[in-house]
């Protein structure tokens, strides 16, 4: 998977094309990622003792990874992800600026 938890990417593609924010949940076997603030839906919550209140909440649901994109942290575009071994670490690196991706 190209991307990790905590990345800034941008959505490319569906109905929140062009929107940005951070990787919230990496969930692998399905190749799906939580993005904050994207593909928000409806979720009804029943009265609990947590929460007495109940009643319908906005959250963020799956999207899937090859829907979004890294933002590349020199320049704030969306690039392809590379690989490079840097002092026998295997580092990302951004496709497009060549620069090394810190995580």
């Amino acid at each position: 998977m190209h991307v990790k938890t905590g990345d800034k990417v941008k959505v490319i593609s569906g109905k929140d094309k062009g929107k940005e924010g951070s990787v919230i949940k990496i969930l692998s076997k399905q190749n799906r990622v939580v993005v904050e603030g994207v593909n928000m839906v409806k979720k009804h919550n029943k009265p609990s003792n947590t929460d007495p209140q109940g009643g319908i909440k906005d959250q963020e649901a799956p999207i899937d990874v090859s829907n979004v994109m890294l933002i590349d942290p020199s320049t704030n575009e969306p690039t392809r992800v590379g690989h490079k071994i840097v002092d026998g670490k295997k580092v990302r690196i951004a496709k497009k600026s060549g620069a090394q991706i810190d995580k």
